[in-house]
């Protein structure tokens, strides 16, 4: 025990312990903490980590924002950064496959079991929480898991877009909306698993949320950057990606 203390001491006393910025997708808002947390308690790593949608964290980091991690919803925007050479194209690594949910409260009369997407037609529903399509990859998946269904053009005056995904769970969980198309990842989260019941909205309806992470080309800390991003790519971190409804990808990229 003495000698792992002093380990500990030895890395905190190096660059190493310097704080890594991470700019983080939404969806992750509740497993990422878990996994910067088990990391810290391992090597003494202080994380500071932002959450935000996929394009408009790709944009802030396009105009210098300082961040040394860039987890993304959708792996466009990652290799979007890299064609830019603001990302290192040898630590591309997609980490998980997103998954989009209904989700209604308990208290809701909607059946999401036996109706599934098709409860947004019921007239009780008059606002339908989504994320923005413009820049939040989950915006995105939802709009064509509506266009799919051919539900679109009738539901399209009741949405209710979120800055982010997270923002679109915000509004369902607390009654602003009354149905949410949102991330498995959420429905998943301790705040909202015992509020309310889900349908899994079938993979073949929304493009792929394939979503990947990069080290910044601008980060005075790749190495530590890269360390955390091979933790990730760890048994632990990926088990707590599974808890929260993610998918793993076999392959990295």
């Amino acid at each position: 025990m003495l000698c792992r203390i002093a380990l500990l001491l030895m890395l905190c006393a190096s660059a190493f312990c310097q704080e890594i910025t991470v700019a983080a997708a939404a969806d992750l808002s509740s497993a990422l903490p878990e996994i910067a947390a088990k990391y810290k308690s391992r090597t003494g790593q202080d994380i500071k980590l932002t959450f935000g949608s996929s394009g408009t964290l790709t944009t802030q980091i396009s105009n210098g924002a300082p961040f040394d991690v860039f987890f993304s919803a959708d792996e466009e925007y990652p290799k979007q950064l890299i064609d830019k050479n603001l990302a290192e194209k040898d630590s591309l690594y997609r980490y998980a496959v997103g998954r989009l949910v209904l989700w209604a409260s308990n208290d809701s009369p909607l059946n999401l079991s036996k109706l599934g997407i098709m409860a947004l037609l019921d007239p009780s529903v008059k606002r339908i929480a989504i994320a923005n399509p413009e820049h939040a990859p989950y915006g995105r998946a939802a709009e064509a898991a509506l266009r799919h269904y051919a539900l679109y053009e009738q539901v399209s005056s009741r949405l209710v877009l979120g800055e982010n995904v997270s923002q679109a769970a915000q509004f369902v969980e607390s009654g602003n909306a009354k149905a949410g198309l949102i991330a498995l990842s959420h429905a998943l989260a301790p705040a909202m698993k015992a509020k309310g019941q889900y349908w899994i909205v079938p993979l073949d309806s929304y493009p792929t949320l394939n979503q990947a992470a990069v080290v910044l080309s601008r980060s005075k800390q790749k190495d530590a950057a890269r360390k955390f991003l091979e933790f990730v790519q760890g048994p632990e971190a990926t088990s707590l990606l599974k808890d929260y409804g993610f998918s793993l990808p076999p392959e990295t990229h």
